[in-house]
């Protein structure tokens, strides 16, 4: 018998008010282990998706099950690395990491501990005392993965976090962060609008249509792990990066 979904959307349709249809009757699952990109035009309710499972938007219609509960009572489960790193400019790196346990009431000495590990994890331990002003693009993107990797999350929601760097600085932190989950071994649920990244870091890829956002297209990505520079090099990645761009080509076209 296959495992029960870890997370799985039955019919979910979302609306803010009165407005139109963002989300129309989405049905998808993700096996515990999974790394999901979800892809399509702008508007499409990508970002919408990942603040339906973090319970931060109440569904209009439909159900989300993550492991047997609902969003709003598995929280604990759950870490959001959003496109800015947010970072609180007046705390060190240190401090900044430690800011959720703090305000989950995790005592002093287990935050250390944590700390150390997931700037160990991010390659940043030696900047634990800096300040986010004397960081780069690239690094403050780290801290904020460990920051939301302290939380020891099941399931990581990543909306976009690498969509303000430069092309050879996300290309670096897509294998930091498969580096990482290696080690770690959460569930992500990834919004990009970078085909290449989405094939390059997912086992899944869900390409959404637009007004209202429908799942058009599931495509399996079959690439072994760990994925290195030399996965962008091989014909199959190639291949798979080009199904993928005719899919949200033809998707992009009918919304015109």
């Amino acid at each position: 018998m296959p495992a029960s979904p870890l997370v799985e959307f039955c019919d979910v349709t979302k609306r803010f008010g009165d407005g139109p249809i963002v989300l129309d009757r989405v049905s998808l699952a993700a096996q515990e282990g999974d790394f999901v990109s979800l892809i399509g035009p702008s508007g499409c309710g990508k970002s919408t998706v990942l603040r339906l499972l973090a319970g931060l938007s109440p569904l209009t219609a439909g159900t989300i099950a993550i492991d047997g509960m609902a969003p709003d009572a598995a929280a604990a489960e759950l870490a959001f690395v959003c496109l800015e790193p947010t970072l609180l400019p007046w705390l060190t790196v240190a401090h900044n990491v430690e800011v959720p346990q703090k305000l989950r009431g995790v005592p002093a000495v287990e935050r250390s501990a944590t700390r150390r590990h997931v700037l160990e994890l991010v390659r940043l331990a030696e900047k634990a005392d800096a300040y986010p002003r004397q960081l780069s693009g690239g690094q403050k993107m780290r801290v904020s993965i460990a920051r939301a990797l302290a939380l020891a999350p099941k399931i990581l929601l990543l909306d976009e976090p690498f969509g303000a760097l430069d092309e050879m600085t996300r290309e670096h932190l897509n294998e930091e962060l498969l580096a990482i989950r290696e080690k770690e071994a959460w569930t992500a649920f990834f919004v990009t609008h970078s085909v290449a990244e989405a094939v390059f870091l997912s086992n899944r890829v869900f390409v959404l249509s637009s007004h209202p956002g429908r799942i058009q297209r599931e495509i399996a990505v079959p690439l072994p792990y760990p994925r290195t520079e030399e996965t962008r090099l091989s014909p199959a990645y190639h291949e798979l990066v080009a199904n993928v761009s005719r899919v949200l080509r033809s998707v992009e076209t009918a919304a015109a």
